[in-house]
């Protein structure tokens, strides 16, 4: 058996698997990497996730688990008693649900704004700048969806933060959407802000953005 091996690096989404790994009492080594940091923690990613996503979690058996909502679910299912998913099965489905809509909406309207060339054929500036916004929009639009939908109660996870809630913190905040939600759901922003303070958030939240 291996330790849990975490690959990751400040201000990324593997913040999220940090909360959740914390709150569920395991202990872990941290590897810097990230795709646009060439070093031997970016080749040691790509030796185990051609792909270079962060987060990738190595678990205990040396087996890989990327994508930041399966690693949650994974951690959260394996670990019932730590309350990362909630206990009753209609709350933890619709846990389960938010986790997958940010993977599928926000994340990949990320990917198609910090990235556009990749996903057009254009090469001139202003065109890959129009698809730029046109990602940045439909972002905005994901996390109004989401907030409309996905009320805290108090929490998103119920009386206690829990993986929907870390992974809803970290990917709005890196995203850049923080600011649109202060002006389209304002409710929703000040959560956000609750939840940063919260005694189980703000020590790594504080550690990845200072």
């Amino acid at each position: 058996m291996t330790r849990l091996t975490l690959y990751g690096c400040p201000g990324s989404g593997s913040a999220a698997v940090e909360l959740a790994l914390h709150q569920a009492g395991l202990t872990f080594e941290s590897v810097r990497a990230a795709s646009w940091e060439p070093g031997p923690g970016l080749d040691a990613l790509r030796a185990i996730n051609p792909l270079g996503q962060i987060p990738t979690l190595v678990l205990e058996d040396g087996s890989v688990l990327s994508e930041s909502a399966a690693i949650l679910m994974h951690l959260g299912l394996q670990h019932p008693a730590s309350g990362l998913l909630p206990a009753e099965p209609s709350a933890r489905a619709q846990a389960l649900r938010g986790l997958v809509f940010i993977a599928a909406n926000c994340y990949a309207a990320i990917s198609v704004s910090d990235y556009p060339e990749r996903w057009t054929a254009a090469t001139s500036k202003s065109a890959r700048e129009a698809v730029r916004q046109a990602a940045r929009a439909q972002l905005h639009r994901a996390w109004e969806l989401f907030a409309d939908q996905f009320p805290p109660q108090p929490f998103l996870s119920g009386a206690q933060p829990g993986a929907l809630d870390f992974l809803t913190v970290v990917v709005s905040k890196w995203s850049g959407s923080r600011a649109h939600l202060k002006q389209a759901r304002p409710d929703f922003f000040d959560f956000l802000l609750r939840l940063e303070q919260h005694p189980a958030v703000a020590p790594v939240c504080q550690a990845h953005w200072p």
